[in-house]
């Protein structure tokens, strides 16, 4: 397994940030989802504060990820009409903005709120923005809504993935997946492609 991408393969590295970023965005969402859920106000608090450690760790990694992306190599494109080519970068970048705005958006709700920002419990971090009673409701609506609007463009690419895979028959799926063998992968068996 390499640690760079090279024109076949997305390297470990680019994986790795791909399924960490995605169950972690996704895990914290349904966490955030069942914070009623809690069984007393302390409960809730500790939940809260736990989601909003997470939200703080998906932003550093999502910038981590970025900036490995930059100089990283990545696979050639299968061959696929124009519109899904340009449809899959739509997806991809709509992917990286959602994931950027959504823990930036909770930690603008939280700064709104004038509630302390912890990460973990071992540091405090600034307000990006003035404590704010009139923009409390609108500021939390931003952050969920940005989630349900990833949830569904995160639906588009499962779709897709799944197309490729199933129907296509193409090795779209195949080089994200963790284990993933590619069909046809003469490096793999120690020949020259």
């Amino acid at each position: 397994m390499k640690l760079r991408s090279d024109d076949r393969h997305w390297g470990t590295i680019a994986k790795s940030f791909h399924w960490i970023v995605a169950l972690a965005i996704l895990g914290n969402g349904v966490f955030g989802l069942c914070m009623d859920l809690a069984s007393n106000p302390m409960q809730k608090i500790n939940w809260l504060a736990l989601h909003k450690s997470i939200g703080l760790t998906v932003l550093a990694l999502m910038l981590l990820r970025l900036a490995w992306r930059w100089p990283d190599g990545r696979p050639r494109e299968e061959p696929a009409p124009r519109w899904q080519l340009i449809a899959a970068r739509a997806t991809h970048a709509m992917l990286y903005l959602l994931a950027l705005a959504l823990p930036l958006s909770g930690w603008w709700y939280n700064s709104v709120t004038g509630k302390p920002l912890q990460f973990f419990k071992l540091f405090n971090l600034p307000g990006i923005a003035a404590k704010d009673d009139a923009l409390r409701h609108f500021s939390h609506a931003v952050h969920e809504y940005l989630f349900w609007f990833l949830v569904l463009v995160l639906v588009g690419h499962v779709g897709a993935a799944l197309k490729h895979h199933v129907f296509d028959g193409d090795d779209v799926l195949r080089r994200m997946l963790p284990f993933g063998k590619l069909r046809n992968d003469k490096t793999q068996a120690g020949e020259r492609p």
